[in-house]
């Protein structure tokens, strides 16, 4: 723990000037009232036509198609919200806007664009995800069941269910298979491996914008229930206020140095002054022993500060040491207006100390990544990437992956100064903060593989607020969508047993061609089919149907995603 502290007491002394202003502003930091929390939660998951008035100029957000993709669970966490909103309100003799009961009224009598109940959905029996509560209190008095403690495959990315769902048994206080599963593995620092289905693992940056905001909706969404059905309260505070710049690097917000920088680097995605700290420590530091931990001259990080803020294009990196190198990175982590992790979801990350399972702590951390704005969300998967590089120079530079943890904890978890006369309380819980910031930290940079992956079941339910998007759009009722739908599956068939595609190519000399499928059919087989002599890298996209954009790895069969998506174009760009 001294590693922790020693930490702390470096940025205490960098923060002694603020002290006073900071302590002025600790009235903002209490926590909102329910009718705020709830408006908030609501705004988040896409349902802000649900608590404010829109004039007829705005467009609605798509709360009715994303309601009619929910499971009953999500549904439930949406209506006790929604219920505890309109309660708060008049209480407070204000008339709610909606009623919850003409909201969830048509999406629980045309079910047609929801998702099946869990017992009639397609997927694995429920005794390979977790075992009855009655089946573990009879095996209570046996042996555990033994389970190779190499085989940390995460397929529970494939899972057509949600998270929510299978931890449905610690609700009633039994145990669900993945903790029995990953029970007791002693290799607890090995990274799950994620199972790559036919279709292919989704990345958050395969994605378009648009589904990605609507991954977002339902990610959060399904994050709430999850961590409801785990017995985890959330809270949620007001941000406090943090002097915001418009120029220089230090306390400039990530997409204001993301948009001056693309002046000259288009479609970058992390701050250039970040990556130039990362690859002057990768360069030099990687070996050198305690880098991160060894705090530089107080005097020079202010004086190399002061010159970054002032010409950060001319800045002159060769004369930055290592320990130089790694304060400036810390420093600008801490600065950052916005924490890195975000103000709305920085206490989010604490709560997940509260779940038992190390398993279920990796699918919130993940549902958590995927909720972070895209800039937050690069720059964290640059700093992990890194910081894995630290670990596997271990030897020699004698920073273990807890020694780093230690270390980066008090910097993305905003360590709160509480004085210097502190009661024994007060103390564990500064313990307990540091060990489990720590924690936190330690499960991102080992499992950092799975946190921008996008579970099936996410995947799913976008494309089917993506088709319930495209119905309303074209205005149809609901017996015409039936017809169209029985069509659809009689052209479909008709189709398939053709299994022609047209890819499309407007970049190359060849801009289309048509492919007969099969089942070895993979993308990389149809983007080498496109290829020319100084071609840059090359992918093939799946485009509109159900989906607006999705960049597919090249050893997805293609077969599988055509029968998903029968309706979309086939594009290879860039």
């Amino acid at each position: 723990m001294e590693t922790y502290w020693r930490e702390v007491r470096s940025i205490e002394e960098e923060k002694e000037e603020e002290e006073e202003e900071e302590e002025g502003e600790e009235e903002e930091r209490k926590s909102m009232d329910e009718v705020e929390l709830e408006e908030a939660w609501l705004k988040e998951a896409g349902l802000s036509s649900l608590v404010t008035t829109l004039s007829s100029e705005e467009a609605a957000p798509p709360a009715e198609m994303l309601l009619s993709t929910l499971t009953r669970q999500q549904a439930a966490t949406v209506r006790r919200r929604l219920d505890n909103y309109n309660e708060t309100l008049k209480t407070r003799n204000k008339q709610p806007i909606r009623d919850v009961r003409d909201i969830f009224t048509v999406h629980d009598d045309d079910s047609e664009g929801c998702l099946p109940p869990p017992s009639h959905r397609a997927e694995s029996p429920p005794s390979r995800y977790h075992t009855t509560t009655k089946t573990i209190r009879r095996n209570a008095h046996r042996v555990r069941p033994t389970l190779p403690t190499w085989s940390r495959q995460a397929d529970w990315l494939l899972r057509d269910s949600p998270y929510s769902e299978g931890v449905a048994e610690h609700k009633r206080g039994g145990t669900c298979w993945d903790c029995l599963r990953f029970h007791g593995s002693e290799s607890g620092d090995l990274p799950f491996v994620p199972v790559s289905p036919s279709q292919g693992l989704v990345s958050a940056d395969d994605l378009s914008s648009c589904d990605l905001t609507r991954l977002g909706f339902i990610s959060h969404i399904e994050l709430s229930t999850f961590l409801l059905a785990l017995g985890v309260q959330t809270k949620c505070h007001r941000p406090p206020r943090r002097r915001t710049r418009d120029s220089g690097v230090f306390a400039v917000p990530l997409n204001s140095l993301l948009e001056n920088d693309r002046k000259m680097f288009p479609g970058v995605k992390v701050p250039v002054v970040f990556q130039k700290l990362l690859c002057t420590l990768e360069q030099t530091g990687l070996q050198t022993e305690g880098i991160l931990r060894v705090p530089g001259s107080a005097a020079r990080l202010k004086c190399l500060r002061r010159d970054l803020d002032r010409c950060c294009g001319e800045f002159d990196w060769s004369a930055v040491r290592q320990v130089e190198a790694a304060g400036l990175l810390k420093l600008f982590i801490r600065e950052l207006p916005t924490p890195l992790l975000t103000h709305t979801h920085l206490s989010t990350y604490r709560s997940v100390l509260g779940v038992s399972s190390v398993v279920h702590q990796v699918q919130a951390l993940q549902l958590l990544s995927l909720l972070l704005p895209e800039a937050n969300r690069e720059t964290l998967r640059a700093l992990l990437v890194f910081l894995r590089k630290v670990v596997s120079h271990q030897d020699q530079n004698r920073m273990s992956l807890w020694n780093v943890s230690m270390v980066m904890a008090p910097n993305l978890f905003t360590y709160t100064h509480r004085g210097n006369k502190r009661s024994i309380t007060k103390q564990r819980e500064e313990m307990e903060e540091a060990v489990g910031g720590a924690h936190l930290v330690r499960l991102m940079i080992t499992h950092q593989d799975l946190l921008w992956t996008v579970p099936s079941f996410l995947l799913t339910q976008v494309r089917q607020m993506n088709h319930a998007s495209n119905q309303k759009q074209f205005g149809l009722t609901k017996a015409t969508r039936r017809l169209l739908r029985r069509k659809n599956d009689r052209n479909q068939i008709t189709e398939l047993c053709a299994g022609v595609i047209r890819v499309h190519a407007p970049l190359h000399t060849k801009v289309s061609m048509a492919i007969q499928l099969d089942g070895q059919m993979r993308a990389k087989d149809v983007i080498t089919r496109f290829e020319c002599i100084n071609s840059s890298v090359q992918h093939l996209y799946e485009v509109g149907g159900n989906i607006c954009e999705r960049r597919l790895h090249p050893d997805v069969v293609l077969l599988d995603v055509y029968r998903v998506n029968p309706h979309c174009d086939w594009l290879i760009k860039p």
